[in-house]
């Protein structure tokens, strides 16, 4: 496993080449793949990678699922292209998130719905060499005053995966959303490799129970210490993880930041937690 910059994680717009030159100057290595740039030009983002000693990150699944049936085909058809040219400067792992919730669906109607739509995704990158991440949303506030809860757990979750059938479907596995569903580190041992597709990290804010937490609110990770971010990291490399970690820390003074600092910054962050868990 290995610490990624994923700069539209932090706030940080910049050419792909800068990026990644700031991300391997301060410690990172690997950093997230723009699938779009990389099916405009595949030898210039493999360029960019081996300049920087940088192995490829995930990238986000860009096909609509979640509306209507011809927007979901239309980004269904143009899957193919991208996730070849994913796969061939290294980047074979995808990821998007499933929200808690549904105001129409019933969990038993939502779960078919998303079971079908992911199912054609999963084929999709499965054809070219790539698997799926899900990421539950463990946050107790984005379900509240809902009308259907649907999953917010990682057993949860990785039902999902397996009812998606393909063999490429495992988790998006962020430690806020660990934490506050209540994961433990007994949870992660139940995991696999082959399980894990993708691993966001971050803290929670102090102060707050993991109930209270509040989705866009959190700190980057070791800032506050509220999270077990130790036990997360040991417990992937427990399970032999071998894919990238990409700091999420949804934090409005490293958004305030300019570029090179936010990035330095992250990047202190995640190294520090990574050194004191000793991965």
């Amino acid at each position: 496993m290995y610490p990624t910059l994923s700069p539209g994680m932090i706030g940080v717009q910049l050419p792909f080449q800068e990026s990644a030159r700031l991300a391997a100057e301060t410690g990172f290595k690997g950093i997230a793949i723009d699938v779009a740039a990389a099916e405009r030009n595949v030898e210039s983002v493999r360029r960019v990678l081996e300049a920087n000693k940088l192995s490829p990150g995930s990238w986000g699944l860009p096909v609509d699922f979640r509306g209507d049936e011809d927007t979901y085909s239309q980004g269904l058809a143009g899957l193919a292209k991208l996730a070849k040219a994913a796969r061939e400067v290294g980047a074979d792992r995808c990821s998007t998130w499933i929200l808690p919730f549904s105001d129409t669906l019933p969990f038993e109607g939502n779960f078919e719905f998303h079971r079908k739509r992911l199912r054609g995704c999963a084929e999709v990158l499965a054809e070219h060499g790539c698997r799926l991440g899900l990421e539950f949303v463990g946050t107790k506030s984005v379900r509240e005053g809902k009308a259907h809860e649907f999953i917010h757990t990682q057993d949860g979750m990785l039902e999902l995966c397996e009812a998606i059938g393909t063999g490429n479907v495992g988790l998006l596995f962020d430690s806020f959303h660990w934490y506050t569903s209540g994961g433990t580190r007994d949870d992660i041992g139940r995991l696999s490799d082959a399980l894990v597709v993708d691993v966001h990290i971050n803290d929670a804010v102090e102060g707050r129970e993991p109930d209270e937490q509040i989705d866009n609110d959190r700190r980057l990770p070791g800032e506050s210490g509220v999270i077990d971010l130790t036990g997360f990291l040991q417990g992937l490399k427990a399970i032999g993880y071998t894919g990238p970690i990409a700091p999420e820390p949804f934090s409005a003074k490293v958004r305030e930041m300019a570029p090179e600092e936010a990035i330095g910054a992250t990047a202190e962050a995640v190294l520090g937690v990574w050194r004191d868990a000793g991965v």
